[in-house]
């Protein structure tokens, strides 16, 4: 075999990452595009800082290609220590913006540790998880994983910045992958659907549809297993209907009055076409109005109208959905798809625990990033403020998205040999 890192790199899943930041930095350009630019590298506008970053992360990359596998490993823990610090660290010195203190600014630069403390979460989560030998669904086992994904989950919500925060979820990938029951999965799930059904129907249909769920789940399950217990379908019964109660003082007093609004909005409750629901509507018009080819490059009327809000970043999937149409769209989305499956397709093939759960929790990261990113543009989901990863602008996002792409490719290329 080879020694030569190089011949046992993933250069098909390099290919697609390259792809995704070179269509991210076209896209950028074209949303932030001005008379006064001075050529992509110029470091006063977004193109320009998005591309020195890149050229920074792909730097930082390269070194990581050359470290040994295993000092990840064994810097986890200093790694999610020193982002949990940085995390707290901004309430004395950070930056706010836009209401959300999530940035320091370094000599011009803003850096948000809160992209940092993913990657770091992540290494901590592999390491945490291949030390376990037992059950995974046991009660101390799941505190203590809870405890690891709460604090960095906290610290981000009281910035505030709670979509950020909404992302450490994606640790559960790995842990489903690990052996964690799927129940889990299940309610919370449920939970959730349960949320949105009492939020759009009267109290009165709403019970009759949990018992009529619940019955039918009885009804079958009992076919299939006749000793099964009673008890449980009737605690899910009570509990259920209990949290359908809860659900309007949950919405009323719990989520500030911009969270209601764009809830209210996605599920069609509102029509809010210039007060909160403007990003989405304008978004949405953008990517209806490239049609299937799209309106070319820099020639987006949306986009070059400003119409769109934070169009480089959290909207930039409207700029490829009008300069570039359906074919540009489903090109992203189909990267996407390719660049998590090859993760996933990869870590299966490790046999080393925290690399392969280190790797299912960046594909978790990815794909999280990526639903609700896309979600946000087309009005599925709430507007939550978060970026497309290696394609959006922002400095921090692509290099700790980039840092976890080579860590990965690190531990791809090392999987037969421990050096």
């Amino acid at each position: 075999m080879n020694n030569n890192i190089l011949y046992r790199l993933d250069w098909w899943l390099i290919l697609v990452y390259f792809l995704l930041v070179s269509f991210g930095i076209v896209n950028v350009y074209s949303a932030t595009f001005n008379e006064t630019l001075n050529g992509i590298f110029d470091i006063s506008q977004p193109v320009g800082k998005q591309i020195f970053f890149l050229i920074f992360s792909l730097f930082v990359g390269l070194i990581i290609l050359f470290i040994n596998s295993k000092f990840f490993e064994q810097f986890a823990t200093l790694g999610y220590l020193i982002s949990m610090l940085l995390l707290a660290g901004l309430f004395l010195f950070g930056k706010t913006v836009s209401g959300a203190t999530s940035w320091y600014n370094i000599a011009g630069l803003s850096l948000q540790p809160s992209e940092l403390a993913k990657l770091t979460t992540a290494l901590m989560i592999a390491s945490l998880l291949s030390k376990f030998q037992s059950d995974l669904s046991t009660i101390p086992t799941l505190f203590k994983i809870g405890g690891y994904l709460f604090l960095p989950f906290i610290l981000i919500v009281l910035q505030p910045d709670p979509g950020s925060a909404l992302v450490f979820g994606s640790f559960f990938y790995p842990l489903f992958r690990e052996g964690l029951n799927y129940v889990y999965m299940i309610i919370f799930f449920s939970i959730l659907a349960l949320f949105f059904v009492t939020l759009s129907f009267p109290i009165g249909i709403v019970i009759g549809i949990i018992s009529l769920v619940i019955f039918l789940l009885y009804f079958i399950l009992k076919n299939l297993n006749p000793k099964i217990k009673n008890w449980p379908f009737i605690l899910s019964l009570i509990l259920s209907i209990g949290f359908s109660f809860s659900v309007d003082y949950i919405f009323n007093n719990v989520f500030e009055q911009r969270h209601r609004d764009r809830i209210n909005i996605v599920m069609g409750k509102e029509v809010d076409t210039q007060g909160v629901g403007y990003n989405i509507n304008q978004s949405k018009i953008a990517i209806g109005s490239g049609g299937l080819k799209g309106k070319g490059f820099l020639e987006g009327t949306q986009t070059k109208g400003d119409f769109v809000p934070e169009q480089h970043t959290d909207y930039i999937f409207s700029t490829i959905g009008e300069e570039w149409g359906f074919r540009g769209s489903f090109f992203v989305i189909l990267l996407f798809c390719l660049l998590i499956f090859r993760i996933i397709y990869q870590a299966e093939k490790q046999t080393n625990k925290f690399r392969r759960i280190y790797s299912y929790g960046v594909a978790g990261l990815i794909f999280t990033h990526f639903l609700i990113n896309i979600g946000m543009s087309l009005g599925m989901v709430p507007t939550i403020g978060i970026p497309l990863p290696f394609v959006s602008y922002g400095g921090s996002s692509i290099l700790a998205f980039s840092t976890m792409i080579f860590i990965h490719l690190n531990f791809d290329a090392n999987r037969l040999n421990d050096w």
